[in-house]
């Protein structure tokens, strides 16, 4: 072989190598991404379908049910209410009329079955992207109201 061709032979093999690694990274990010909506959100239908994503709000008031590890809530914004299932151990500072965003996927019945609650850690901090979501509920109901 001569050089040229050694040469021209390496540059396409180092390409080969960069497209696959770029690949399989992306295939890894597309993976963990995990999209935000909230509940209005959520029962508009515009939740991802058969990936997991994140719905965040506050948990209603009464709403938290126990069977054992299995724990039965409701994440509202006010405006519309989303029933969660979780399977395992909450956080502490979980609670009802607290904040909190849960991570998982729709089942079948319409049930959103959580694989991770973060619940609010400050009662005087909510994410941005939550506190707008909430606000602007809270300001379609006013308006609905009227």
């Amino acid at each position: 072989m001569k050089p040229r061709h050694k040469r021209i032979a390496l540059i396409l093999g180092g390409l080969a190598a960069i497209g696959v690694a770029s690949t399989l990274v992306f295939q890894a990010l597309d993976s963990n991404v995990a999209f935000f909506i909230t509940p209005t959100e959520f029962t508009e239908g515009k939740a991802p379908q058969g990936k997991a994503f994140r719905v965040g709000g506050m948990v209603r008031e009464g709403s938290i049910r126990r069977d054992n590890l299995t724990v039965h809530f409701v994440i509202t914004d006010t405006a519309k209410e989303v029933p969660v299932v979780y399977t395992g151990i909450l956080p502490d500072l979980f609670k009802e009329g607290k904040g909190a965003v849960v991570q998982g996927r729709v089942g079948a019945d319409g049930v959103f079955t959580a694989t991770e609650v973060l619940a609010k850690h400050d009662e005087n901090y909510t994410p941005p992207h939550a506190q707008h979501a909430i606000d602007q509920a809270q300001s379609t109901a006013k308006t609905l109201k009227q």
